[in-house]
């Protein structure tokens, strides 16, 4: 008899099911993972879930164990691995790399965690934050290490287990770091694979795990692409989406402190952070003390004529109507001065950022480029800035900044942007506790809502009410 292919597909259902079912008997340290790197998705999702349910029984010191070892990891091998991300990506800048590992004991874990009560007459209730299971995670080339170690913090302190998709680009240095971390978990806790993670990622597998029953929620800090896929998921996702982080400087602003913050911000790893400084809108009245003053901060301007020239070399125009420009990305992360070198121009030794005058309809204004390069734009007044910040934001409601000392100006563009993170009088950074009030993490989730991600963003809240008793009052 001819074999159908519904009969040769419920055959190969059925040698998967004895397969998983055998898979199940054995231990994590038997299936093809190293230390929570895998080959296949299906065991990498099984691995993870038998650790979550080993860490569920384990307690909150096991997650508080657990999280020191990456906290303990990323400060003391931060220039190893930092050095080792640097040379796979080939993007941003080496002593940000190794900084941003360094800060990651900033990320909070199970201290974040609480419980709420609620006493009366009826006797007491309390609200408890419990996990979701195995979260999916899908992690970005820019930060591949320092989000993948932020999830796993935020995570784990929740009482999640993960399986991580990361970018191609920079998956080697993400593989590495699991096996690390998950090497001293074990040893210290005696758990294992309480992190998976996917050797050779591809588009097919994080379909794979969206669609995966054994995940329970999504976490995806990445492109475009990307979080529209995971929108569209039926499982509930936590989506950090793109940015075009915009500044406005008015009369009243401090200009030296102006031009040192965006300096500060835009040039960090090269302006590979998605809340970093990507255009300014700056007031007549001050513009051209502006563009001195940041000269004076280690900016260095270019003419409208190299500003043309870098522009041809960073885009290429769109190819279709309501197209849009389309990025250079051997461009994206570069240091100042390589982009000054290919132009032809010879930037003095230290030069952080590029930066020049252009109109609003230059590409480096919409388009969210991750180079070292700011375009900054004259307005008329302090409104116009306002109003070309909300249009070239794009309605991501992101990230955006001011340099004002007029709290009713300040107030006016809050509520205007109506952005995630809003950031006066500093650099973006400022946004997530570096040099402002407030904890970091390396997931901002914009249009799902949840904000700069903690321990409570991937925990569900449980109601246990006891009628009439244990009130002691």
């Amino acid at each position: 008899m001819q074999a159908t292919e519904q009969a040769i597909r419920q055959v190969v259902q059925e040698v998967l099911a004895q397969l998983n079912k055998g898979g199940a008997e054995k231990s994590a340290a038997q299936r093809d993972g190293d230390w929570g790197v895998f080959k296949d998705v299906d065991q990498a999702v099984a691995a993870a879930n038998e650790a979550f349910e080993k860490l569920s029984d384990a307690g909150m010191d096991a997650r508080r164990k657990a999280i020191e070892c990456v906290r303990q990891i990323c400060d003391s091998q931060a220039e190893e691995l930092g050095t080792l991300e640097f040379n796979e990506t080939k993007i941003g800048r080496l002593d940000h790399k190794i900084e941003k590992l360094k800060i990651i004991k900033l990320v909070p874990g199970t201290e974040f965690m609480r419980t709420d009560a609620f006493s009366g007459d009826n006797g007491l209730t309390i609200v408890e934050y419990a996990p979701f299971g195995v979260i999916g995670a899908i992690t970005p080339v820019t930060h591949s290490l320092p989000t993948l170690a932020g999830n796993v913090i935020n995570m784990v302190a929740g009482g999640n287990t993960l399986i991580v998709n990361p970018h191609p680009s920079g998956a080697r240095i993400a593989c590495e770091g699991v096996r690390r971390f998950n090497k001293a978990i074990h040893k210290a806790t005696g758990l294992e694979n309480l992190i998976t993670i996917i050797e050779q990622p591809t588009l097919e597998t994080a379909a794979a795990i969206f669609a995966h029953r054994g995940v329970k929620l999504l976490c995806v800090t990445g492109g475009p692409a990307v979080a529209r896929a995971a929108l569209e998921s039926r499982k509930k996702a936590v989506v950090a989406g793109p940015g075009n982080p915009p500044v406005v400087v008015d009369e009243t602003a401090c200009l030296e402190n102006a031009a040192k913050s965006i300096v500060k911000g835009a040039a960090y790893d090269n302006n590979l952070l998605c809340i970093g400084e990507k255009e300014v809108f700056a007031v007549e009245s001050i513009f051209d003390t502006l563009m001195v003053r940041m000269g004076q901060q280690g900016g260095y301007q270019l003419s409208a004529r190299e500003v043309d020239a870098l522009t041809k070399l960073a885009f290429t125009p769109p190819t279709k109507p309501g197209d849009h420009w389309h990025l250079n990305r051997d461009l994206v992360g570069s240091d100042a001065t390589k982009l000054a070198e290919l132009i032809g121009v010879k930037v003095p030794a230290g030069t952080q950022l590029l930066f020049g005058e252009t109109d609003v309809n230059n590409p480096f204004v919409p388009e969210e480029q991750m180079m070292p390069f700011v375009p900054f734009i004259r307005a008329k007044n302090v409104n116009q800035a306002i109003e070309l910040a909300l249009e070239y934001e794009h309605g991501f409601r992101h990230t955006s900044l001011i340099h004002s000392r007029n709290v009713q100006t300040m107030t006016k563009m809050g509520k205007a942007v109506d952005t995630t993170l809003f950031i006066k009088n500093g650099p973006s950074m400022a946004g997530l506790g570096l040099g402002g009030e407030g904890y970091l993490s390396f997931s901002i989730a914009t249009p799902t809502g949840e904000g700069v991600t903690n321990p409570l963003t991937f925990t569900r809240s449980r109601r246990c009410v006891l009628v009439d008793s244990l009130r002691v009052i």
